[in-house]
């Protein structure tokens, strides 16, 4: 005889495991601090990446007025100032992806307890069923 409560709750698991349920269990794997690390590390060496890019095309689109000041402008000033928005730049980078991979991290942990805890239900409808 068919156990509809538990064809539900297959069902229901099956389709969190095809879907988002794939990336919560390789999210879950790590733990809270070496996922978070790991990505902002990620987004660091990204935000530096672009940080590069923005600059480059910054001095390319400005490139002949740079060139005729360049004798003009105190370059330790300019290196300077070029440094402080760098890392102006990465830390917001770095807390923002901090507080975005905190969450993520958090929500793939809830939603993997709801998984486990109806996996259990599942082996109790098993168990239940077996006992009849």
């Amino acid at each position: 005889m068919l156990n509809e409560e538990r064809i539900r709750l297959m069902t229901k698991m099956a389709s969190y495991e095809a879907n988002e349920g794939k990336k919560n269990v390789s999210i879950g794997s790590y733990f809270r601090g070496d996922y978070i690390g790991l990505q902002v590390i990620k987004s660091v060496i990204s935000g530096t990446i672009g940080f590069f890019i923005i600059f480059a095309v910054y001095l390319g689109y400005d490139l002949e007025t740079f060139m005729t000041e360049i004798y003009k402008m105190d370059l330790f000033l300019f290196g300077k100032n070029v440094v402080i928005a760098y890392l102006i730049f990465v830390g917001v980078y770095a807390i923002i992806s901090y507080a975005v991979y905190t969450y993520r991290y958090t929500k793939a942990k809830k939603s993997l307890k709801l998984y486990y805890n109806n996996l259990k239900k599942l082996s109790y409808l098993y168990e239940k069923e077996g006992k009849k």
